[in-house]
């Protein structure tokens, strides 16, 4: 949805736009509408706990890296029309580094594209290049090493584009092409065609 105050799309409504371009649709469209899931209340309490957890844990799982760490790090760039709030960023001093905990057991692509906004961001407001990212899987307590190439800044960009034309138009966009993650979505009974 749209921040209020800077007229901003959050990197969560990109997230889920990537997920399913109707789970945005209904976010931005239809506003008064939001079912809250066991899911939804799982995924804030694992970040609320792994947030203490990583401020007890070393660097080692992100490699060779020694730097300071700063937590839910809020950034919002006009330029980019976005606006999120950032789990961990590692600053090695030679480069800012984003983290994103992710409650599951894969790097999943709409993450990668999630942590790509979130190293747009870093670049915007930090004057800097931002070349990798990890997301961190809570239930392995695992990091996986993304790097932020030029086809992920692409995707956000048309992404964030797309976003702006079904937030115009109010146009529903077509449901998901894999099907198996409408069983869980609580947007499922407004679609009606899946």
């Amino acid at each position: 949805m749209l921040d209020e105050a800077e007229n901003l799309f959050t990197v969560t409504d990109l997230k889920q736009y990537m997920y399913c371009p109707r789970i945005f649709y209904y976010h931005a469209c239809l506003p008064q509408i939001r079912p809250v899931t066991y899911n939804i209340h799982a995924g804030i309490n694992a970040h609320e706990v792994e947030e203490q957890r990583a401020k007890r844990r070393s660097l080692r799982m992100y490699g060779e890296i020694d730097g300071e760490r700063s937590f839910d790090v809020a950034v919002q760039a006009p330029t980019l029309g976005l606006s999120g709030h950032i789990d961990e960023v590692v600053d090695t001093g030679a480069e800012l580094i984003p983290v994103d905990y992710k409650l599951a057991n894969k790097a999943a692509f709409h993450f990668k594209v999630q942590l790509a906004a979130y190293a747009l961001l870093l670049e915007a407001t930090q004057i800097v290049i931002v070349r990798r990212g990890f997301l961190y899987l809570i239930p392995l307590r695992r990091a996986e090493e993304v790097r932020i190439t030029p086809r992920l800044r692409r995707i956000v960009r048309e992404a964030l584009e797309a976003m702006h034309l079904i937030q115009e138009t109010e146009h529903m966009p077509g449901p998901t092409e894999w099907r198996r993650r409408c069983s869980d979505c609580e947007f499922r009974r407004f679609c009606n065609d899946v």
